[in-house]
């Protein structure tokens, strides 16, 4: 049934790889835990050891306030066709924003999102797998166009206001530094 690793085979890059969803989850030590669903074009598998995942505009921020105090984190994914199975991916991931030397590097390795505000790198201590035989089958119809469409009509300057207004604290009022990291 389960097993653990140390780092990620080519069957779970795969796995990985044919999945259209997956969750993250963050806490600092005394926060609340956060877990937050992500779809989109925006996960790279970099090496067996190495998961970095592109962030963009959203109601909250814990993620980037949480990594930047306490850098574990958690990405999950479940297999909601084919065989079962649950992938979790546990390590330490640093948060790259846009005023970082980092940033334009990875962020290349994607097709431009609308509303990118962060590049999350993961340094994979565990891989545990588990069996996700209770997981229901879900058929994949599309992704959801709202949020790029959203990002899109805001624009830079209104992604920016946006970002001042909602996303510069989590809601437990740590701070997420996107405006210092990220507008000039």
């Amino acid at each position: 049934m389960g097993q653990k690793l140390t780092e990620l085979s080519e069957r779970l890059i795969e796995f990985i790889r044919e999945q259209h969803l997956f969750f993250v989850g963050t806490a600092t030590e005394d926060s609340r835990v956060n877990i937050s669903p992500k779809g989109m074009d925006s996960l790279r598998v970099m090496n067996s050891r190495r998961i970095i995942w592109l962030n963009v505009t959203g109601s909250g921020n814990e993620t980037a306030a949480h990594v930047q105090l306490n850098p574990r984190m958690t990405l999950m994914f479940a297999a909601f066709s084919g065989r079962p199975m649950i992938l979790r991916v546990y390590g330490t991931a640093r948060v790259i924003h846009k005023k970082d030397p980092e940033w334009s590097g990875l962020y290349s390795l994607f097709d431009p999102l609308p509303g990118a505000r962060q590049v999350f790198d993961l340094d994979i201590d565990l891989v545990q797998t588990s069996c996700g035989m209770a997981v229901p089958l879900f058929d994949y119809a599309g992704d959801r166009e709202q949020l790029n469409r959203w990002a899109e009509k805001q624009g830079e300057v209104g992604i920016r206001e946006y970002w001042r207004q909602k996303n510069q604290r989590s809601i437990d009022g740590l701070n997420t530094d996107i405006v210092k990291n990220n507008i000039d």
